[in-house]
């Protein structure tokens, strides 16, 4: 039996330990805490889950089966952390192939997925709180929705106690403790070592400061993200404001319905500001929220004087091409390196840990060809089209 660190339990940390620890390895979890950590991109109150990838059907595979997970979830722990009420991505103009809405429609459709073209006024009637006269044309997937992602973490997080996990809450990673050319565990920031077989390190956003070696292949970037109230509170309940994308490719904006805490949230899936996950520049600026109104001015009339209750910056950590990086490090023997989220890799929870838990026992998996560590590969080559270009 291998003792494995994992260092971040975030999404992708603690799924990586439920994994490993249901292979029979001995796992200990290390976080600075509190859990959820209210800095990690993980926290929150939403995220998107959905196939819609554009033509991309490795990531449209894989949400398909993520999705059917979600849904036994929701059963195997009697809370309802994933909500099915659809997912919408449209445009101001009719799509054209090429276009991400247009792709997504095609590819969705040819593998046989309930979805809908918004494409005429009698389907913009559903939705009230949109100004149909600025979009034209979209796909709506039936079968997707969001998960509510603080709920999700600590959920997983009793999972992995009650799994017999070893919890190091309370503890900060100061270093790798490497020699004979391998990794042997890590260091604390108190000067303990925690010695182990191998090391994941999963702590998104703070990759590049924690390891200054992969600061050539990873940005950490920060998007606001903002909670409102609105005043007509049953126009955007989610039978009628489902999980949206608002002409991505052009403005960056996508949202959530109603919560149960009569919040809807919207965030900018954009070229973002890098900074640290501890930066005291950390924060929403007055050109943000003065993009926000100008938006909502033009999409949701309704929602332009709705009170701002709260808002964040939310932390990507980002590679070069938009991919997750899932990989051993070929230069440290036992260390594997678990980020490269990207802003899109929530949805992919329930599969998460597999996929990392492969790359620490070396089995095979296609995923980690795609996935894999690639140093050379340039900036500006992403394949997320939902995303701006050019932006690492």
């Amino acid at each position: 039996m291998s003792r494995i660190i994992v260092v971040g339990a975030g999404i992708n940390g603690v799924t990586a330990a439920i994994e490993l620890k249901t292979r029979g390895h001995n796992v200990v979890l290390v976080d600075p805490g509190p859990l959820p950590h209210p800095l990690a991109a993980s926290t929150d109150i939403s995220k998107a889950v959905r196939r819609a990838y554009g033509a991309d059907e490795d990531y449209t595979a894989l949400a398909e089966r993520s999705i059917k997970l979600w849904r036994k979830w929701n059963e195997e722990f009697g809370v309802e952390l994933y909500r099915e009420v659809g997912v919408m991505f449209v445009r101001g103009q009719e799509m054209k192939t090429g276009d991400f809405e247009c792709e997504s429609f095609k590819l969705l459709k040819r593998r046989g997925h309930k979805i809908e073209r918004m494409n005429s006024p009698q389907l913009w009637n559903r939705f009230p709180a949109w100004n149909p006269k600025l979009y034209q044309d979209g796909v709506l997937e039936l079968e997707a929705g969001y998960a509510e992602s603080g709920r999700v973490v600590a959920t997983l997080v009793g999972r992995a106690k009650s799994l017999g996990i070893e919890l190091r809450e309370g503890a900060r990673f100061l270093r790798l403790d490497e020699g004979d050319d391998r990794v042997k565990g890590i260091v604390l920031d108190d000067g303990q070592r925690i010695a182990g077989d191998s090391v994941v390190m999963a702590v998104g956003a703070w990759t590049p400061y924690l390891l200054s070696f992969t600061k050539k292949f990873f940005r950490a970037n920060g998007q606001p993200v903002f909670h409102l109230k609105p005043r007509q509170p049953e126009l955007f309940a989610p039978e009628r404001f489902p999980v949206f994308g608002a002409d991505i490719t052009t403005t960056g904006y996508y949202g959530f319905p109603l919560n149960r805490d009569g919040v809807v949230k919207i965030a900018n899936h954009g070229p973002g500001r890098e900074m640290s996950p501890e930066s005291p520049k950390r924060a929403v600026t007055v050109e943000d929220k003065g993009n926000l109104h100008e938006f909502l001015s033009s999409t949701f009339p309704l929602l332009a004087d709705a009170p701002i209750v709260h808002t964040r910056v939310c932390m990507y950590c980002d590679t070069h091409d938009g991919h997750f990086w899932i990989a051993p490090d070929p230069e440290r023997e036992g260390l594997v390196i678990a980020a490269g989220d990207c802003g899109h890799g929530f949805k992919f929870a329930p599969i998460l840990g597999e996929i990392i838990a492969d790359a620490v026992e070396g089995k095979d998996n296609t995923l980690l060809a795609k996935f894999r560590w690639r140093p050379d590969v340039r900036a500006g080559s992403g394949t997320d089209v939902a995303r701006f270009q050019g932006n690492l």
